[in-house]
């Protein structure tokens, strides 16, 4: 009982209460060092366990209370969204230990006034809303409707990144989900996020192993019966070698929404357009009829 009621100094906590309870014991000892400009607490705790990343869940994640979110800037915007570099991390705690420290992108869905779901309509077919009367704000373009798409665009994307991961598929960890934010891994070098694939300039056998990569993403979906639904080469990462595709909150299911398969083709297209105008020959229509011949496999 001694032992607990210490906890009320800071100076009580030390290497071994640490050891013995976890880095949650620890956030006590912060409670001086309120966050500052452009910092939080961590929302982690405050997240429901279907709001969090599949598990296994990957050492580098923070889960502790005593975290810190501290915003960095923005990496780039969107039309419905803007995404932004945090930096989760525990006060004083030692950098190099996983668990204590990491780089996020948090994926935010703007006001309806300031986005553009116009185009939306094509990727929701074959869903549905829980309650038919958001169901009803969302068709409407009401107020209430464009704050309810907000969430559950974030929402989907989240989900999206959860069954894409659990599939196997290269994309970045989806760490939580709240309202219209969604945190996942960063993908990049330090604070410097990885290029497009549009930007990258590659070797012919670099274009054949990229190319393999997203025809391997392609795959592992369409035997979901998933398509990405707007894959370009501006929705693909290529960092150290590896193709992460991004963007995902249209993810369709190819037999259940009517556009399902015209999404998938027009997928094959514009992949193979671009890599086609790299001097690396690929055929959209044969691409298009080996992944209908998987789907739902």
């Amino acid at each position: 009982m001694h032992f607990l009621s210490s906890l009320d100094s800071p100076d009580a906590i030390d290497d071994t209460s640490v050891a013995l309870f976890g880095a949650d014991v620890a956030h006590l000892a912060f409670q001086a060092a309120e966050p500052g400009d452009d910092q939080r607490w961590s929302t982690w705790p405050a997240t429901l366990p279907s709001e969090r990343g599949p598990q296994p869940r990957p050492d580098w994640l923070v889960t502790s209370a005593a975290a810190i979110d501290t915003e960095l800037g923005v990496v780039k915007t969107g039309k419905e969204a803007d995404l932004y570099l945090i930096e989760r991390a525990i006060p004083d705690a030692p950098t190099d230990v996983p668990g204590n420290h990491v780089l996020l992108a948090a994926k935010r869905y703007r006001s309806g006034e300031h986005s553009d779901f116009h185009r939306s309509t094509i990727y929701t077919e074959g869903r549905g809303t829980r309650r038919s009367r958001d169901q009803r704000a969302v068709d409407n373009r009401s107020t209430f409707g464009r704050a309810v798409a907000r969430v559950q665009w974030a929402s989907a994307e989240f989900e999206a990144l959860a069954r894409l991961t659990e599939l196997g598929a290269s994309v970045p960890y989806p760490v939580q989900v709240s309202e219209t934010e969604v945190l996942m891994e960063f993908i990049g070098d330090g604070r410097v996020a990885a290029p497009r694939l549009a930007q990258v300039r590659a070797t012919p056998d670099e274009l054949r192993e990229l190319f393999q990569q997203v025809v391997d993403f392609m795959h592992t979906l369409a035997c979901a019966g998933l398509a990405h639904g707007d894959l370009s080469p501006y929705n693909l990462l290529v960092h150290r070698g590896r193709v992460v595709a991004i963007d995902l909150p249209q993810v369709v299911d190819v037999v259940a929404n009517p556009q399902g398969f015209d999404l998938l083709h027009r997928d094959c297209v514009n992949v193979c357009d671009w890599f086609t105008r790299q001097r690396l020959e690929c055929d959209a229509e044969q691409l298009f009829g080996e992944l209908v011949g998987v789907v739902g496999w």
